[in-house]
């Protein structure tokens, strides 16, 4: 039986074989192991930091990178993109998108725009976002020709209605994530994103874009415990089976737990700065990342 007819194709038919191997990896370790995800601070000069702390307390590293193209580093995110992924890394990449049409940082991805206008082929607004989508586009696709593939995750916590991309409410949300999802792999190419689509920590109904434009699914909360209603939740979203991830944690949830009962999250991924250091003592660090349930850098099977 192929990959596909066990449920490991992508939604891009044309998917890079690097994404496809990733996939597959995946989905063959869900529910057999949980991956350790760290989310890098995204400014360039502190960007190391989270993962040279992790390694001073456990000797270990994640076996995902989190980054974020926030501050229009295209450069200097690709480079650490690579640089993690030559050392047998997962690279993961979201974007806190300012608001169109100049937008750039965290609070600019907070304001507001006219979504309807946005959403209407040939307005300003509309050019903007397109102009915007091909300059990000354009930095994944030098991942792409370094044959990297990477776990996409843009627009997330939409549900949330906090950034500029869930304001307009679920319809345009949809339209603007199948937008992207058709500019990107038609347009563009990029055949080694694997789509993760991202909900807050109290998904809401009417936001799922669709089957055939989302590779994994997820959801996030910083508050502590292994959030069982939360992956049920996920569960219920669709019935296409499709792995399901912690996307982003400021406690890490317990492994101990994970592995007697469950639920079965594929991937955690700790938020950077107070996150991983305030709100996870160095004992549970070297707790989490030194269980067998855990699996790190080194654990990866091609390292």
């Amino acid at each position: 039986m192929s990959g596909e007819e066990k449920g490991y194709g992508l939604t891009n038919p044309k998917a890079a074989p690097q994404a496809r191997e990733l996939y597959r990896y995946l989905w063959e370790t869900w529910g057999k192991g949980i991956l350790s995800g760290q989310q890098e601070d995204p400014r360039r000069q502190c960007s190391q930091r989270e993962m040279d702390y992790i390694r001073e307390q456990t000797g270990k590293l994640p076996a995902i990178r989190g980054l974020d193209y926030i501050h229009d580093d295209f450069e200097g995110v690709n480079k650490r993109a690579a640089a993690w992924h030559e050392q047998g890394g997962i690279v993961t990449v979201c974007w806190h998108w300012g608001a169109p049409p100049n937008g750039i940082g965290y609070p600019s991805s907070q304001g507001e725009i006219d979504m309807e206008e946005a959403l209407r082929e040939g307005s300003d607004l509309n050019r903007a976002v397109l102009a915007r989508m091909d300059e990000t586009a354009r930095a994944l696709g030098e991942l792409r020709d370094l044959g990297i593939p990477v776990l996409w995750r843009p627009l997330h916590e939409f549900d949330g209605a906090w950034f500029w991309w869930g304001k307009g409410g679920p319809k345009a949300f949809v339209r603007l994530w199948r937008l992207m999802y058709d500019r990107f792999t038609r347009v563009h190419g990029l055949d080694n994103l694997i789509w993760v689509l991202g909900y807050c920590g109290e998904p809401k109904e009417g936001w799922y874009p669709g089957d055939d434009c989302v590779d994994i699914i997820g959801a996030d909360t910083y508050r502590e415990g292994v959030h069982e209603e939360l992956y049920r939740r996920m569960e219920s979203i669709t019935q296409k089976k499709m792995p399901i991830v912690y996307h982003e944690n400021g406690p890490m949830p317990d492994p101990e737990v994970l592995c007697q009962k469950g639920p079965k999250w594929l991937w955690f991924m700790t938020w950077h700065t107070i996150h991983i250091m305030e709100q996870n003592t160095p004992e549970y660090l070297k707790k989490v990342y030194g269980h067998p349930y855990v699996i790190t850098l080194d654990r990866l099977p091609w390292n």
